[in-house]
């Protein structure tokens, strides 16, 4: 039965506008994005069945064109407007925090770093880098490692405080492994940058390590 067939109450793309997007299951968000289902399949049980197929939305929302193309109905125009929105996710997010106070809005900054990081295969160190009143300058990919490892050069991220003119800094790595729980070595590299950046007048603010779940801080935990 095509959507069009079911109980206004009971299509996605209406109970989206009734009762907003976070009602919605996972198989309703994507079938709203598909528009269309394929012979013998609506719209929702193909998003269903592609689900199953990725292992979940956001695996589906990972795969590279070669791997999102396989199933039925997918293709080059389909990955194409996934990318398009997820980007102006992302935009959405930095736009927000160049507006407000990083320390005003933390909800904020763990969004925007979720969506710049989680999805990394590998390890991924990054600056956010702010002003005076703790907006963002800018976001820079600084580092990028192995599967669990990355290597940071302090002095690399004081020149890169320096080109951004900026007052503060928040520093962020991600764990592919999807256990954001810091590791020993990363305390010890909270310090050290802490301190390093102390000498150009650079305040270190946090330190988040991105995971599957919520990003964990540094600086809540009392480590920094």
């Amino acid at each position: 039965m095509s959507i069009r067939d079911w109980p206004v109450a009971e299509r996605p793309r209406e109970r989206l506008l009734k009762w907003g997007a976070g009602a919605l299951s996972d198989a309703e968000l994507l079938a709203i994005f598909l528009r269309t289902g394929v012979a013998g399949k609506s719209a929702v049980d193909l998003a269903r069945e592609l689900l199953q197929q990725f292992g979940g939305l956001r695996p589906l929302l990972q795969a590279d064109l070669t791997r999102f193309s396989q199933p039925l109905g997918l293709g080059p125009a389909k990955f194409a407007l996934l990318q398009a929105v997820l980007e102006m996710g992302r935009r959405h997010l930095a736009e927000q925090l160049q507006r407000e106070s990083a320390l005003e809005s933390p909800q904020a900054v763990r969004d925007y770093l979720k969506a710049r990081l989680r999805h990394e295969p590998h390890e991924v160190f990054a600056g956010l880098f702010l002003d005076s009143k703790h907006r963002v300058l800018a976001f820079e990919r600084l580092f990028e490692g192995s599967i669990d490892a990355a290597a940071v050069y302090p002095r690399q991220v004081l020149k890169r405080a320096l080109a951004h003119n900026a007052a503060a800094l928040i520093i962020t790595h991600n764990h592919p492994s999807g256990v954001a729980e810091p590791s020993e070595a990363d305390r010890q590299l909270t310090v050290r940058l802490r301190d390093a950046l102390a000498i150009i007048d650079v305040r270190l603010l946090d330190h988040f390590v991105v995971g599957d779940g919520e990003p964990l801080s540094l600086a809540e935990r009392g480590w920094l």
